[in-house]
């Protein structure tokens, strides 16, 4: 009986570790499936400043890398990128942003039988609660593609991350990391 108890709670251990370590981006799209996206070799930014709407708190250097990182991810898929919006067959732009979280865990740690009044009192039972607090940023990344000939939005991707302190202090390779995932949608 304690041999069970032992290999399921090593199970769950293992479970919830392996839920931790794997903090990947959440990443999906949007597709208008009116129109197709088969014959498009050249893309092009949308406008000058490259990112649709840009936060306040933006950090400049931190806009280079974005732009750079997408323009990478979509000449990594063939397509080329020309200088000319008008002479190209898509167009991109994207927008970006983080948000600071607070997670709050609170698991009960013990608990008493018999008829208690006051705080704490459920059914029957005082409830001690261990209280958890997680501090966090999560960034968001949404990248846009619209056809050039019919001026309409064709596809949306994005990505949701929460961001670790390590790729705060060295950004870059989270951030090629996403935009490939986001483009890859593509």
């Amino acid at each position: 009986m304690l041999k069970n108890k032992l290999i399921v709670l090593f199970a769950l251990v293992a479970v919830m570790a392996g839920c931790v370590s794997t903090q990947q981006a959440r990443v999906d799209f949007d597709r208008n499936s009116e129109i197709s996206t088969s014959h498009y070799k050249t893309f092009a930014w949308l406008n000058e400043n490259k990112v649709l709407a840009e936060p306040v708190d933006v950090n400049p250097v931190m806009k280079v890398r974005i732009d750079n990182a997408i323009e990478q991810a979509f000449i990594a898929k063939g397509y080329e990128l020309v200088s000319d919006a008008e002479k190209a067959d898509f167009t991109i732009s994207y927008t970006m942003g983080s948000r600071d979280k607070v997670k709050v865990d609170s698991l009960p740690s013990s608990y008493r039988r018999g008829f208690y009044w006051g705080h704490g009192y459920y059914a029957g039972m005082v409830i001690n609660n261990d209280n958890h607090v997680k501090n966090y940023t999560e960034g968001k990344l949404a990248i846009d593609v619209y056809d050039v000939k019919s001026h309409q939005p064709v596809w949306h991707g994005w990505a949701v991350k929460r961001i670790k302190s390590s790729e705060q202090d060295n950004p870059s390779k989270a951030i090629k990391m996403v935009v490939e995932q986001v483009v890859a949608q593509f």
